[in-house]
C-alpha cells in the first residue's frame, strides 16, 4: 500500500522522507527488528502535530506500539519538531477510512484530547471495539454493562469496571468510546496522564485551562485509577470534575485493579462515589475463552509470518489450560512457544514446552539421580538396563550409554569416578571419552541434539508416574 489515499484525498504536503525515517530506524534498532516489525510501517499522511501511518496488522501495530513507540516518536520530531503524537492505521482500514475521511475531520473535534500530550496512547483506537472482544462467561457482565453504557448515556454512572492485569478493561473503555464519539465529546485518559496534566497545569499557571478540559465532557473515560493513590490534591480536583460531570448528566467510566472499597490512600469520599455507581469484577478467563484468545493471537502470527510459524493444536490447548492468571500472560507465553518454533522449525512438544515456559508454570524440577536417567534413557532407545551396563560394545548400546554418561555429567554434581561407578565401575576416563564424543556429535548431528533435549527434558520435569 502506498500513499495514494492521502496524495489523492488531502492537500497536505508531505514534509517528512519516509526513506530517511527507514534509514534512521533500521540503523537505530538493527536489521533483524527492522525487517521483521519496523519496514512494514508506511506513512499515510502528515498533519501539523502528527502523523498517520499504516500497519498491516493489529498485532504489528501492538507490538510496536508497545515496545518501540516513543523512540518512533523521538525519531520523527526530529525530522519535524512540531510532531507530538503518532496515529496508527491498519491497512485493510484505509479503504473505509478514505471514504469517511471528510466525516471523520469534522467528529475528530468532538473527541477532546489533552494538548501537548506527546504519546497518547491512552486515545481512542479504532481497532479496539466491541467486535472484537472475546466474550466469555467471565467477562459477559462487564461486556453487557458497557453496552449499555453506549445504549443508554448516565444509566450507569458512574460504571467501574476492575480486574487483575490483562483482562480487557481498557478494550472495553476503548470500546464504549468508540461507540459514543460520533455524538459526543468524549475524553479518554490513563490516571497517569491525569496526574501528568494536572501537575503540568499547577506549574504553567493553566489550571482554568485543565479544568475546562475535564468539565466540558460528556463522557469520561480513566483507566487505572488506582495510579491517584496518595495524590491529595490531585484527588481533590479529580472529586470536584467528578461531581461536575454527575450534575450535568455526563457519563463516567472508570477503571482499576482492584474494587472502590480496596482501593489504598483513595479519599473515602471518591471511593463512595464510585461504589454508589454501578461496580463490575472482570474475572479470570475460563479455559474456553483462554483458548480462544491463544488461536485468535495465533492466527494473526501466523498471517504475519506467511504460514511459516505452526504449531500443534495440542500446545495451544495445554497453554490454554495450564497458564490461568493473565491474557497478557497467556499471550507472552504464546510468543515464547513462537520464538522457539521459529528458531528451531519445529512445533515444541508438550514436554518442550514445559521447559520453556517452566517460570510461568510453576513447574519444579525432579531430583536427578544417575538411576534415573538410565531407566528413561533406556526406555528412550529401547534396550534393557542391564544391556547398558554390559561390557558389550555394540553400535545399538554404544550410543545411548554414552547419552546416559554426558547426561549424568551436565544434570548431576557428581564426579568423574563416581559415574563411571555408577555405570558398572567404568573408568573415569571412559567418562570423559564419552562426554566429549557427544559434545562433537552435537555439533553437526541435529537429530541427537533434539533427542537428548527430550531426554533432558523428561529427567527434570517428566512426573515420575510418566517415566
Amino acid at each position: 500500500m502506498k500513499n495514494q489515499f492521502s496524495k489523492k484525498n488531502l492537500n497536505n504536503v508531505i514534509k517528512i522522507d519516509w526513506k530517511l525515517i527507514h534509514s534512521i530506524m533500521k540503523d537505530k534498532f538493527g536489521t533483524e527488528i527492522f525487517d521483521s516489525w519496523l519496514k512494514k510501517i508506511d506513512l499515510v499522511d502528515e498533519f501539523t502535530d502528527h502523523v498517520l501511518l499504516s500497519v498491516p496488522t493489529r498485532f504489528i501495530r501492538d507490538w510496536i506500539t508497545s515496545r518501540y513507540l516513543d523512540q518512533i516518536l523521538g525519531i520523527l520530531k526530529k525530522q519535524k519538531k512540531e510532531i507530538t503524537r503518532i496515529e496508527f492505521v491498519i491497512e485493510d482500514k484505509i479503504k473505509p477510512l478514505k471514504e469517511n475521511y471528510n466525516k471523520e475531520l469534522q467528529l475528530k473535534e468532538k473527541v477532546t484530547y489533552i494538548k501537548d500530550t506527546f504519546l497518547q496512547y491512552n486515545r481512542i483506537d479504532p481497532n479496539k471495539n466491541f467486535n472484537n472482544f472475546l466474550l466469555g462467561s467471565s467477562n459477559k457482565l462487564a461486556f453487557e454493562a458497557a453496552k449499555k453504557v453506549t445504549e443508554q448515556v448516565a444509566y450507569y454512572n458512574p460504571l467501574y469496571l476492575y480486574s487483575g492485569v490483562g483482562m480487557g478493561k481498557t478494550h472495553l473503555l476503548n470500546a464504549i468510546g468508540l461507540e459514543l464519539k460520533d455524538k459526543n465529546k468524549v475524553m479518554f485518559i490513563s490516571a497517569e496522564r491525569f496526574m501528568y496534566q494536572f501537575v503540568k497545569s499547577i506549574k504553567s499557571n493553566e489550571m482554568v485551562k485543565f479544568k475546562d478540559y475535564f468539565r466540558n465532557t460528556d463522557v469520561l473515560l480513566i483507566d487505572d485509577i488506582q495510579f491517584m493513590n496518595g495524590k491529595e490534591a490531585m484527588q481533590e480536583e479529580f472529586f470536584h470534575t467528578f461531581n461536575a460531570l454527575l450534575e450535568k448528566q455526563s457519563q463516567i467510566i472508570v477503571s482499576a485493579d482492584r474494587p472502590p472499597n480496596k482501593l489504598l490512600r483513595i479519599q473515602e469520599r471518591i471511593k463512595s462515589r464510585f461504589s454508589g455507581g454501578l461496580v463490575v469484577d472482570i474475572q479470570n478467563p475460563d479455559i474456553k475463552l483462554r483458548y480462544e484468545i491463544l488461536k485468535s493471537k495465533y492466527d494473526e502470527i501466523k498471517y504475519l509470518n506467511s504460514n511459516q510459524v505452526l504449531l500443534k493444536d495440542e500446545t495451544l490447548k495445554f497453554i490454554s489450560e495450564e497458564i490461568k492468571t493473565s491474557i497478557r500472560e497467556l499471550v507472552g507465553a504464546l510468543n515464547r512457544i513462537v520464538s522457539f518454533s521459529r528458531i528451531y522449525n519445529k512445533s515444541p512438544n508438550i514436554s518442550e514446552t514445559k521447559v520453556i515456559l517452566k517460570d510461568l508454570l510453576n513447574l519444579t524440577e525432579n531430583k536427578v539421580t544417575i538411576d534415573n536417567i538410565q531407566t528413561i534413557v533406556c526406555k528412550f532407545f529401547k534396550i534393557s538396563k542391564s544391556e547398558m551396563l554390559s561390557p558389550r560394545r555394540s553400535r545399538y548400546l554404544v550410543r545411548p550409554r554414552q547419552t546416559a554418561i554426558y547426561l549424568a555429567k551436565i544434570l548431576t554434581s557428581k564426579s568423574l569416578p563416581e559415574i563411571g561407578r555408577a555405570f558398572a565401575n567404568r573408568d573415569h576416563t571412559t567418562v570423559i571419552h564419552s562426554v566429549k564424543t557427544i559434545e562433537r556429535i552435537r555439533k553437526t548431528d541435529n537429530e541427537l541434539n533434539i533427542n537428548i533435549d527430550n531426554l533432558k527434558n523428561k529427567v527434570l520435569y517428566n512426573p515420575k508416574d510418566e517415566i
